[in-house]
C-alpha cells in the first residue's frame, strides 16, 4: 500500500538555496530587465485582445483540447459549431480568454500578487475558468464531476507521481501560500513564481482543471508583478516546448537524490532546473515580442500587407491607408473618422469606401458605425505584421 503525502515537510524545499538560487536569481534579473523595457511601449489595444486568444489557444493546446484560430474567432462572435465536441472547445477557449482578463483585473500589484498565494486564491482561479461552462462541459474525473473551484476528495496519482491525500490539501495549500507570499519583491519573486508553478500541480488540488489553473497562476502572477502588461505570456513558450514543459515538470515531483541533492525530500537539483526553464522561456518570449514589437521595422510590415490587400485579395484596400494606419499603431490610440479620411488623401467618397474595406477587413475596429477607429489585428493579417507569433493562426488564413 502506497503512503500517501499528509505533512508540509514532504514537499520542501519549495525554493532553491546557495549557487543555484544565485544563478536563477541572474536569469531573473534578466528577465525583469528586459520585461520592464517593454511594457513601458505604446501598443494598439487590439493587439492585447489578440494575444489573450492566442494564450488560450497554446494553454489548450499542451491539454489537447484546442480549437483551430479561426474558430477561437468564430467563437468570440458567437458563432459556434453545430459540432458538438467543437464547440464544447470552442466554448472552452472563451472561457480561458474571460477568465484570463477578469482574473489579471481581480490581482493587480503587490496586493493582488499576495492574494494569488492562498488556498482561496488557487481555488477561485479554478472557479473563474470553469464557472463559465455550462454543466455539460465538465469534465468527469475518476467517476466525479468537476465542480468549479472545489478541492478534490479523491486520492489520484500522476504519472509516476501519486499526489497527497486529499484530506490534507487544505494543510499543503496553506503552506505553500505562506512560503511564497513572503517572497513578494524583485528577481526572488520571480524565482517563487517559477517554483509554485510546479509544486502546485505537485499538490494536485483540484480533480481536473490543475494544469489550466497552474498556467493561469503563472501568467496572472506575472502580470500582478507588472512585467507583462498584456504583451507576452509564457504560455506560448510552455506549447511550443510541450513535451520538455511535462518532462521537466514530472522530474521535480522527483525524491531527493543523495546528500548532494539539498536537504528537503524532493530533488533541489530538479526543481532548479525547472526553475531555469521556466525563465528561460520567459526571457525568450520577452524578446521575442521585443522584435515584433521593433517600431523601425513595423511600417514596412504594415506595408506589406496593405499592398497584398490591394494586389492579390483585391479587397478594396488603399495603398494610401499606411500613413494613417501606422500613427495609429504607434499611438495606441482611437482617431475621429473624419480625421482619418482626411489622412488618406483621397477624394470623400474614395476615402469613405477606403476606410469601409479597413473596417471590413479587420485592420480597423470601432464600437459602432460612426465611432472612432483604432488599429485592427485581424488574425488574417499576422503573416505580415507579426510573423511568427502565432504560426497556426497564419496556416489557417494562407492563400
Amino acid at each position: 500500500m502506497i503512503e500517501l503525502y499528509t505533512s508540509s515537510h514532504q514537499f520542501e524545499p519549495l525554493m532553491p538555496s546557495g549557487r543555484g538560487m544565485e544563478a536563477l536569481l541572474s536569469k531573473a534579473g534578466d528577465v525583469a530587465r528586459e520585461a520592464t523595457a517593454l511594457t513601458g511601449k505604446r501598443v494598439p489595444p487590439e493587439l492585447r485582445v489578440l494575444l489573450r486568444s492566442m494564450n488560450s489557444y497554446y494553454s489548450n493546446r499542451i491539454e489537447g483540447q484546442h480549437t483551430r484560430p479561426h474558430e477561437i474567432e468564430q467563437a468570440l462572435a458567437k458563432d459556434f459549431s453545430a459540432n458538438k465536441e467543437l464547440a464544447a472547445k470552442q466554448r472552452l477557449a472563451v472561457a480561458h480568454i474571460d477568465a484570463e482578463a477578469a482574473l489579471e483585473q481581480r490581482y493587480r500589484g503587490e496586493e493582488g500578487a499576495h492574494c494569488l498565494y492562498s488556498p482561496e486564491g488557487v481555488q477561485d482561479l479554478h472557479h473563474e475558468l470553469f464557472a463559465r461552462l455550462p454543466d455539460q462541459d465538465w469534465d468527469v474525473a475518476e467517476g466525479q464531476t468537476v465542480v468549479p473551484g472545489a478541492l478534490r476528495s479523491k486520492e489520484v496519482s500522476v504519472g509516476r507521481h501519486v499526489a497527497p491525500a486529499a484530506a490534507s490539501l487544505p494543510m499543503f495549500l496553506e503552506y505553500w501560500g505562506r512560503r511564497y507570499s513572503a517572497v513578494r519583491r524583485g528577481e526572488a519573486a520571480l524565482v517563487a513564481m517559477a517554483c509554485a508553478h510546479q509544486r502546485l500541480g505537485w499538490i494536485h488540488p483540484f480533480m481536473d482543471g490543475n494544469g489550466r489553473v497552474m498556467r493561469l497562476h503563472t501568467h496572472t502572477m506575472l502580470s500582478s508583478l507588472g512585467y507583462t502588461q498584456g504583451l507576452w505570456s509564457p504560455l506560448r513558450g510552455f506549447a511550443r516546448g510541450q513535451e520538455r514543459y511535462y518532462a521537466l515538470l514530472a522530474d521535480a515531483d522527483s525524491t531527493r537524490r543523495g546528500d548532494l541533492d539539498g536537504r528537503g525530500n524532493l530533488s533541489e537539483r530538479a526543481l532548479i532546473t525547472w526553475a531555469d526553464y521556466v525563465l528561460d522561456t520567459c526571457l525568450d518570449q520577452v524578446q521575442f515580442m521585443a522584435r515584433m514589437l521593433d517600431f523601425d521595422t513595423i511600417k514596412d510590415r504594415l506595408e506589406a500587407a496593405l499592398v497584398f490587400e490591394s494586389t492579390v485579395l483585391k479587397s478594396g484596400i488603399k495603398q494610401e491607408a499606411l500613413r494613417p494606419l501606422h500613427y495609429l499603431f504607434l499611438s495606441g490610440e482611437e482617431m475621429p473618422r473624419g480625421e482619418f479620411k482626411t489622412m488618406l488623401g483621397l477624394g470623400e467618397r474614395m476615402a469613405t469606401e477606403a476606410l469601409g474595406s479597413l473596417v471590413k477587413r479587420g485592420l480597423l475596429k470601432s464600437d459602432s458605425p460612426q465611432g472612432k477607429v483604432r488599429f485592427g489585428m485581424p488574425q488574417h493579417a499576422l503573416r505580415f505584421l507579426f510573423p511568427k507569433l502565432w504560426p497556426e493562426a497564419e496556416a489557417d488564413f494562407e492563400v
